[in-house]
């Protein structure tokens, strides 16, 4: 009996043991796992990314578990790796993996503005199916050996046609802005941009006194990108203690685009304010309008698609407080419309010919044997006209615009004319520069068509340039039958002013100008000096180039190589598939700036549908190229933003511009020619 008694208390002390181990196993796996498997399903399934409130809950849970990778489920690890690294463009690739049907979704935080003709992509994440995202992928890997997360390093990138949809916006840009608002919707409005400036202006203090400014923008229309850009460069690279307000200038006439300027530039800063003109008023008097609402000491008028440089404001501002009858315009640095690469430009001063036609004048080079000149102002006999400061009052004074003018044109001439004239001094300050768009056009007109820089050269002749306005209506003929208004207030007001004649305008600061057809003969020739960074002239079959490679351009597995349709010198011929053979239809030589040309005599451009062979103007955009010395590569042109490729393979297929992403027809062996 109690052997028996023995025996069963045993058994039941193991099972009581056993139950115990049972349950302190199941809690130790269930404290272990557990997390890391809800990690996973959130990993797996929440589509928000690891910035979700149930994926941060996820990931404090996995972090306080303390687990560590133990034989068995070494697999463990890399879930856990994921749901901490991951970024959020994997989270929903892997939902798009379970789902493939899911193609072309859109996890979109952005503004649609409806009733405008272009938006702000601000944030865009698309997500494409598994075999394009991959195929993008190869086309990122052979673009480059690496690609940057910084966007400046990037920058041939952002212009990537990926979709007909991309195509369209890009068209839509050029259509309704003349600049690529693609790469500029996808640019960072606070880019960094190369400090241009000379390294002397490095060297120059500037009094801590300096005046304070009120920066007028005025804008029609104007890219949303462009124009935020426009407005963080400022704020970015501006001490605030000068910057007094920034005033833009919204001369569009219709209030749904005003309503979504203001929602863009809300709570960007407290000094930005938005005023909108009565109506559709034009550049010249709208600048007008905006100047009268400033209260700021000194004036800067800035254009809607600018980025100033680091540095920028100080210069000006010094040089305006010296005296106040100094108007002073920074450098103005090269923004492509196209690629939107920021490009330094020399030291030129305003001039312009009997047309009252604006142009840059070259500066001798023996001026700069004097290396300090090198950051000293310029005395400029004409400006641009899209960008100057100039004290608040004095502009007033000086009779601010004519207010008789249209739009835009020769506004610039007259107030350089009327500045000169009447007791001032306009320079350039070479130590503040600002970049700006050169569109390839003017994307707005006069009112009803009309001429408006005509009819404002109309107006400057007969008020500032006495009997030499006869001079413009021999280069303009016809030009005296045109309407121009009532000048008799501006007449009085060169009058109230005590102005110059003409005469001493022309002897005085622009001497160098001759008679009409002999605009340049007092110039010597200093147009051909190359001190001063613009090289000599040279007939453009004959300029000397830096060439760094020779090649063949084979589509990839295959022998069918580019070749020229017809002889290499001829302008504008189209290129075909051939076989690939060793003569100078086929060899392509690449230079220094990235372009390709054939048989050293024409560049291969790129268009919307074909690339041609052109005349080289060794100013990159559509002449240059993304190339890299390797096999199946891509040539992607990053003004376009689409890649060479083959119609179709076989013998006389034709070269055009395609996707990147298309298959196959779009990479290319760059075979060395010895």
């Amino acid at each position: 009996m109690g052997s028996s008694l023995r025996a069963r208390s045993f058994v039941l002390g193991m099972m009581v043991a056993s139950l115990t181990w049972a349950i302190i196993i199941y809690l130790y796996f269930s404290l272990t796992e557990e997390p890391i498997l809800a990690a996973q399903f959130h990993h797996r399934v929440t589509p928000y990314g690891p910035e979700s409130s149930n994926a941060i809950a996820g990931e404090k849970l996995a972090r306080s578990s303390g687990i560590r990778e133990i034989e068995g489920r070494s697999e463990l690890r890399p879930v856990k790796e994921n749901f901490y690294k991951q970024p959020q463009r994997n989270n929903i690739e892997n939902e798009i993996d379970k789902n493939p049907i899911k193609k072309n979704t859109f996890e979109v935080k952005k503004k649609i503005y409806e009733n405008s003709d272009s938006f702000r992509k601000s944030e865009i994440i698309k997500v494409e199916d598994n075999k394009i995202y991959r195929n993008e992928q190869n086309i990122k890997d052979k673009l480059g050996d690496e690609i940057p997360a910084d966007q400046e390093v990037n920058l041939p990138m952002l212009g990537l046609v990926k979709t007909h949809e991309d195509q369209m916006e890009k068209d839509k840009g050029y259509r309704l802005h003349a600049f690529n608002t693609l790469i500029s919707s996808r640019l960072s409005l606070h880019r960094p941009i190369p400090d241009t400036r000379n390294k002397r202006c490095n060297d120059i203090e500037y009094s801590p006194q300096l005046p304070t400014t009120s920066i007028v923008i005025c804008f029609y229309r104007e890219d949303h990108s462009a124009l935020l850009r426009t407005i963080h460069s400022i704020l970015d690279r501006s001490p605030s203690y000068l910057l007094h307000e920034i005033l833009l200038i919204d001369d569009t006439d219709e209030d749904s685009y005003h309503t979504e300027v203001l929602n863009e530039v809300e709570g960007i800063s407290k000094k930005i304010i938005v005023l909108q003109t009565p109506q559709r008023e034009g550049l010249i008097r709208a600048r007008v309008f905006g100047a009268r609402h400033a209260t700021g000491e000194v004036l800067v008028f800035l254009d809607s698609h600018v980025e100033v440089n680091v540095g920028w404001i100080e210069p000006l501002l010094s040089r305006v407080s010296e005296h106040r009858n100094h108007v002073v315009t920074p450098i103005i640095d090269v923004i492509s419309p196209d690629t939107f690469q920021y490009t330094a430009s020399p030291l030129v001063r305003g001039g312009f010919n009997w047309g009252l036609h604006f142009k840059w004048d070259t500066i001798p080079s023996m001026y700069f044997a004097d290396k300090t000149n090198f950051v000293k102002p310029i005395r400029s006999p004409t400006m641009a006209g899209g960008l100057f400061a100039m004290d608040r009052k004095y502009f007033k004074e000086l009779g601010e615009y004519d207010m008789g003018m249209d739009v835009w044109g020769g506004e610039n001439l007259e107030m350089s004319f009327r500045i000169w004239m009447c007791g001032g001094e306009l320079e350039i300050i070479p130590c503040s520069r600002v970049g700006h768009i050169f569109r390839r056009r003017r994307p707005y007109g006069g009112p009803g068509g009309q001429d408006s820089l005509l009819r404002n050269s109309l107006r400057v002749a007969n008020v500032w340039m006495d009997d030499y306005k006869e001079n413009f209506f021999k280069t303009r003929p016809g030009a005296e039958r045109v309407e121009y208004g009532d000048v008799s207030e501006r007449v009085k007001l060169r009058k109230n002013l005590q102005c110059k004649p003409f005469s001493w305008y022309l002897n005085t600061v622009y001497p160098e100008l001759g008679p009409p057809g002999e605009e340049t003969k007092n110039r010597g020739n200093d147009r051909d000096q190359p001190g001063f960074g613009v090289r000599q002239f040279q007939p453009w079959n004959k300029r000397t180039r830096n060439y760094t490679h020779k090649w063949q351009i084979r589509l990839t597995g295959t022998n069918f190589c580019v070749e020229s349709e017809e002889d290499v010198s001829v302008k504008g011929s189209k290129l075909v598939l051939s076989v690939c053979s060793e003569w100078n239809r086929q060899f392509f030589h690449q230079t220094d700036r990235n372009e390709l040309v054939l048989s050293q005599l024409l560049c291969l451009q790129a268009s919307e549908q074909q690339p041609r062979l052109r005349k080289c103007h060794e100013m990159g955009g559509t002449q240059e190229w993304k190339i890299s010395n390797r096999m199946g590569v891509p040539l992607y042109n990053m003004a376009v933003g689409l890649c060479i490729s083959a119609q179709e393979e076989r013998l006389g297929a034709s070269v055009i511009m395609a996707m990147c992403s298309t298959p196959k027809l779009a990479t290319w062996d760059l075979v060395d020619v010895l």
